[in-house]
C-alpha cells in the first residue's frame, strides 16, 4: 500500500467522524487518563488491515501501543483476541470508528475472497478482484484481496488494456478497436478483449489477442469457447461469478475468475474493540 496514500486517507476519514472533537469522551474522561483494551473476533475470519488499524491511532496519537496477536492473511478463530492496546483513552475512543469499520471492511473481503480460493484448490484457476470497489478505498480493498488469496486484476484504467463491450460497439467491432489500440504503440501492452458469444471469440482469436474475457456465458458456452481458444490466449470468465459457481467455472478450463462480489457487496466481518 502507499503509505501517502494512506496516511491521506485515514486523516480525512478521521476529520469526518471527530470534526472538532469527541464530545462525550473529553467530557468523561481527564487528558491524562490510560486505557487498556483488546480486539474480539466475533466469527471466524481471514484478517486483514491491521496495519490500517494500528496506523489510525498512530495518527492521533504515537503513544498509542498496538500489539496484534495474528498477521494479516491468518485465519483467526471465533473468540479468539486479535490484538491487544494500550494508550490515552480519549485517542483510544475517538480513533475506534474509523480504525473499525476498516478493518472490518478488508476482513470481510478477506474471508470472502479466501472462500473462493479454497474452491479452487488444486485447480491452475486464479481468482481475481474487479475495478467494483468503494470509491476511495480501492488500495484497501484490493490489498484484501490479496490478503485472502485472490490476485488483483487491473488497478485502474491506466493498468492495461482491456477493450470492453462498449468499446467494442462504439468502434464498430473487436478488430478495430485492437488495430486502434496498436497503432497508438500500445504493441508492447497485453491486450484483453471482453466477448459475449462464440462468434466474438473467433474474432478475438483471428487478431491475436493475449487474454479473452467470456462475459455473463453459460457454463456450456464458455466450455465450447474454452476448446476454441485451446491455449491461443488466456481465458479468463467474468459475469455473475458466485461463489456456488466457482467449482464448475474452473472446471471448465478457464485460467481466470474474476468476481465483482469480492469487493462489492461483502458482509463485514464481525470484530469488536473493548476498552478496560
Amino acid at each position: 500500500m502507499n503509505k501517502l496514500a494512506l496516511d491521506d486517507l485515514l486523516q480525512r476519514s478521521l476529520r469526518e467522524d471527530i470534526g472538532f472533537g469527541d464530545i462525550t469522551s473529553e467530557a468523561i474522561f481527564a487528558e491524562n487518563h490510560k486505557s487498556e483494551g483488546f480486539l474480539l473476533a466475533k466469527q471466524d475470519l481471514v484478517l486483514a488491515g491491521m496495519e490500517v488499524f494500528a496506523r489510525v491511532f498512530a495518527l492521533l496519537d504515537h503513544q498509542i501501543q498496538i500489539s496484534p496477536y495474528y498477521t494479516d492473511g491468518t485465519l483467526v478463530p471465533k473468540g479468539e483476541k486479535i490484538a491487544g492496546m494500550t494508550g490515552c483513552t480519549r485517542s483510544l475512543l475517538a480513533g475506534e470508528r474509523v480504525a473499525l469499520n476498516l478493518l472490518q471492511r478488508m476482513s470481510g473481503i478477506a474471508t470472502h475472497t479466501r472462500r473462493y480460493v479454497e474452491a479452487v484448490n488444486g485447480l491452475s484457476t486464479i481468482i481475481v478482484d474487479t475495478r467494483k470497489t468503494t470509491p476511495g478505498l480501492r488500495m484497501l480493498e484490493k490489498y484484501a484481496v490479496t490478503a485472502g488469496g485472490g490476485k488483483n486484476h487491473r488497478y485502474g484504467l491506466d493498468s492495461m488494456v482491456l477493450i470492453k463491450d462498449n468499446h467494442i460497439q462504439a468502434a464498430g467491432g473487436i478488430s478495430t478497436a485492437v488495430q486502434r489500440v496498436r497503432n497508438q504503440g500500445a504493441c508492447f501492452r497485453k491486450i484483453e478483449v471482453e466477448v459475449e458469444n462464440l462468434q466474438q471469440v473467433q474474432e478475438a482469436l483471428s487478431v491475436g489477442v493475449d487474454i479473452i474475457m467470456l462475459d455473463n456465458m453459460p457454463i456450456q458456452m464458455i466450455e465450447q469457447a474454452v476448446k476454441m481458444i485451446d491455449g491461443k490466449a488466456l481465458v479468463e470468465v467474468s459475469g455473475n461469478v458466485v461463489l456456488e459457481r466457482i467449482a464448475q467455472l474452473a472446471a471448465a478450463g478457464v485460467d481466470i475468475i474474476s468476481s465483482g462480489e469480492l469487493t462489492h457487496s461483502v458482509k463485514t466481518a464481525d470484530i469488536s474493540m473493548r476498552l478496560s
